[in-house]
């Protein structure tokens, strides 16, 4: 039996969502292909288990380019934020708001140019080589989209729960972050953090999806535990559909790529290979 979720303090009607934030966010145009580089044992690994992986925006590390103020409130804007506090909560600012709404929130990136800058610099370090996706971003909007409409559930330890999080698209923002403010006007919506980033980034030229939990309240199973937000999710996505549908245009493999272990593992898993970046 399905063990619902008790949210403490929130209307039921405020969970999940498909890209309720989407006029806050830059959009790409339509048509607008993405590319993403992985290691080839993650790639596996993904097929096998039918996801896209999702990295908690405050838990990138271990890597040189990880961003460890990916999703964090811009320093100029701090000091106002820990100023300003809530009518019913005076002890929890909105600094301490945006905090909670970064660790309930999460991001699978893409690149928006198949640049020598990413293949340079991502998914390095694997004993098979790295292999790149391109996908069509339109068909993939369709896809998870899809996904987190109707009936869509979250799986919580093996238990199935209301689904918590609103799905988001957008191009990164990159901007000098030790100056810029986003609270000049108005006191910034906590996905605005997750889609800015500091110009040495810029290279990335990167396309986010994120899923993100409400930043208010507690979520509770009927059995009182609270929940507890991992380092990283998944979403379910299944690649041969995608491959079929075009959703993948194509794989992209290298010369350091291993080849024929890659293409005896998709055979295996019934997809082909043939393309080279």
């Amino acid at each position: 039996m399905s063990t619902s979720v008790t949210v403490a303090n929130l209307p039921l009607t405020l969970l999940g969502g498909i890209e309720p934030h989407a006029e806050l966010l830059t959009q790409p145009d339509p048509g607008q292909r993405l590319f993403k580089i992985m290691q080839v044992e993650h790639l596996i690994r993904s097929i096998e288990g039918s996801y896209l992986h999702f990295n908690r925006v405050d838990a990138y590390t271990g890597f040189p380019l990880a961003d460890a103020n990916d999703g964090a409130e811009l320093p100029v804007d701090k000091p106002a934020n820990q100023a300003a506090s809530f009518e019913k909560a005076p002890d929890y600012t909105l600094s301490d708001y945006y905090a909670q709404s970064r660790a309930r929130t999460y991001a699978c990136c893409f690149s928006l140019e198949n640049s020598e800058y990413i293949w340079k610099n991502y998914a390095l370090g694997s004993g098979m080589g790295q292999i790149g996706i391109e996908f069509d971003l339109d068909k993939l909007r369709h896809h998870l989209n899809g996904t987190l409409s109707g009936p869509a559930a979250l799986l919580y330890n093996g238990v199935s729960c209301h689904q918590l999080f609103a799905i988001n698209y957008g191009k990164v923002t990159y901007v000098e972050s030790a100056t810029y403010s986003r609270n000049e006007n108005r006191s910034a919506n906590p996905i605005e953090y997750a889609y800015l980033k500091d110009q040495i980034y810029s290279n990335e030229r990167e396309l986010r999806v994120t899923l993100s939990a409400p930043g208010m309240g507690r979520f509770l199973l009927s059995d009182g535990n609270e929940i507890e937000f991992p380092s990283s999710v998944q979403l379910s996505f299944d690649y041969r559909q995608a491959i079929a549908d075009g959703t993948i245009v194509q794989f992209l493999a290298t010369g350091s790529t291993d080849r024929t272990g890659l293409s005896e593992a998709l055979e295996q898993l019934g997809i082909q290979t043939k393309n080279e970046r």
